[in-house]
């Protein structure tokens, strides 16, 4: 039965920037749909387990700081470690600074690339290597944006970082297919989370996104729930490199 494919029952997935937010949302929707979830963040994602647990599902929490690559191994061998296998990878985790190009800061620059794209691949290499070495498939599902596809303002290095995530999605499937994992990234819209707050709380900047957005609407954690679901399920076995929208219709504005 179709609907039997989107299940994931007896599954581990690793959900980076599980604490809060869009993270916690795909957390709680790939538990609902049967997973085992080993969330990272670099604080306690405690709001997240007890949401979980309160429906019976599994949630392990792993306290890393992902502005450094220095953790990736220790994330896959903890996950193998506590469920015996690793079979998803939610590269959520992501920050944005906010600035004119014109002054934009090296550091600035630095931070964001480095737990947006640097982290991205390292930890989806590091997760490939345990599914060869396994012979079995697993799902990669990043993150991406709507500056995936767009230039934005005052945010080059989040763009830049975002456009990479995009490309690299497409990229390590090009090389990584072969081995029956699938590579794919969900592109959020205007979501309400903390990365939004500064757009939402200025009523001309937020009045002149929501006018853009056809659903007329800031989107919600909920929202990537079926998409993840999806990319992280069987129902997606022949889905590879490709970036889904999930944006109340901002880009075909």
């Amino acid at each position: 039965m179709i609907l039997d494919k989107f299940r994931l029952d007896g599954k581990v997935a690793i959900v980076t920037g599980s604490s809060t937010g869009l993270g916690q949302g795909m957390s709680i929707a790939l538990a609902q749909a049967g997973a085992k979830v080993v969330g990272v963040d670099y604080v306690e994602s405690t709001d997240t387990e007890a949401k979980i647990k309160e429906f019976g599902g599994e949630f392990t929490g792993l306290v890393e700081n992902l502005l450094t690559i220095e953790p990736v191994q220790k994330i896959v061998d903890a996950a193998v470690a506590k469920y015996g296998t690793v079979d998803i990878l939610v590269n959520n985790a992501g920050i944005i600074r906010r600035e004119d190009a014109v002054n934009f800061s090296e550091k600035d620059w630095d931070d964001v690339l480095n737990i947006n794209l640097k982290t991205v691949f390292f930890l989806s290499q590091a997760a490939a290597k345990y599914w060869v070495s396994q012979n079995k498939g697993g799902k990669i599902v990043n993150v991406a944006s709507m500056l995936s596809f767009q230039g934005g303002i005052r945010v080059p290095s989040y763009t830049a970082s975002k456009s990479g995530v995009k490309g690299i999605t497409m990229a390590m499937a090009n090389e990584w297919a072969k081995y029956n994992i699938n590579i794919n990234a969900i592109a959020p819209g205007y979501m309400a989370t903390n990365n939004t707050a500064p757009l939402r709380a200025d009523e001309n900047r937020s009045k002149d996104i929501l006018e853009r957005i056809p659903a007329g609407r800031w989107g919600t954690p909920e929202d990537l729930a079926g998409a993840v679901v999806f990319l992280a399920s069987s129902a997606a076995d022949y889905v590879n490199g490709y970036t889904i929208a999930v944006d109340g219709g901002w880009l075909a504005r």
